[in-house]
């Protein structure tokens, strides 16, 4: 299977190249300020792609999702939409799901700790592609900040990835690491294509499993 991952594209996926594939992955932060109107917009693009199987995420500047879901829900015809939930494709099973650390007031937001933990003790223990919004501590979660450089990913995130062990793990949010790293048998993708200036410069990441 070709798996093609894309994340964080903030409304302008009309100006990035898309590769051909068998699944398409759009890891949150799909839509720009989070409306309805975006998502009916997203949602008609994704009918144009040819690959045979898509599946979408929400990330912290997907309101929608949050405050009208079943209208946002309704509006996802060309993709499987998953949050804390999962979907078998072709004999590999994905589990989807959009929380992040609170990070000012965003979308599916929770407090570090116990809060965020509680979300990840939903992940099934057969899980082979985790898809979340957010980066796993320490992974390709870095962040500048003036002249040092931050690490923003979720401890336990990181923590419940240890312990489950998927073969791959997509992800985006932090537009300025993205790329992949393999550790401990897994292989960590951040597909976020907009950089940190918002520009939708970075290649969409294709991997064969």
């Amino acid at each position: 299977m070709r798996i093609v991952c894309i994340s964080d594209t903030h409304s302008m996926h009309r100006e990035i190249e898309v590769p051909e594939g068998d699944l398409l992955i759009h890891a949150g932060d799909c839509l720009g300020s989070g409306t309805l109107t975006e998502l009916e917009e997203l949602n008609e693009w994704l009918g144009t792609l040819p690959h045979r199987h898509k599946i979408l995420i929400a990330g912290n500047h997907d309101w929608v999702f949050q405050t009208d879901p079943k209208e946002a829900r309704e509006r996802v015809t060309h993709a499987t939409y998953l949050e804390d939930s999962g979907i078998t494709v072709e004999g590999l099973k994905f589990w989807g799901s959009p929380w992040t650390p609170i990070f000012f007031d965003w979308a599916f937001n929770r407090p570090r700790g116990e809060a965020m933990a509680e979300r990840w003790s939903l992940i099934p223990a057969n899980t082979d592609v985790l898809i979340t919004h957010g980066p796993p501590a320490g992974i390709l979660d870095r962040v500048p900040t003036g002249t040092d450089i931050a690490n923003v990913g979720c401890a336990d995130l990181l923590e419940a990835v240890e312990k489950l062990q998927p073969k791959l793990h997509f992800f985006g949010h932090i537009h300025e690491d993205h790329g992949q790293q393999e550790w401990n048998d897994t292989l960590f993708v951040n597909a976020s294509t907009c950089r940190g200036d918002f520009k939708p410069l970075n290649p969409a990441i294709v991997i064969d499993i």
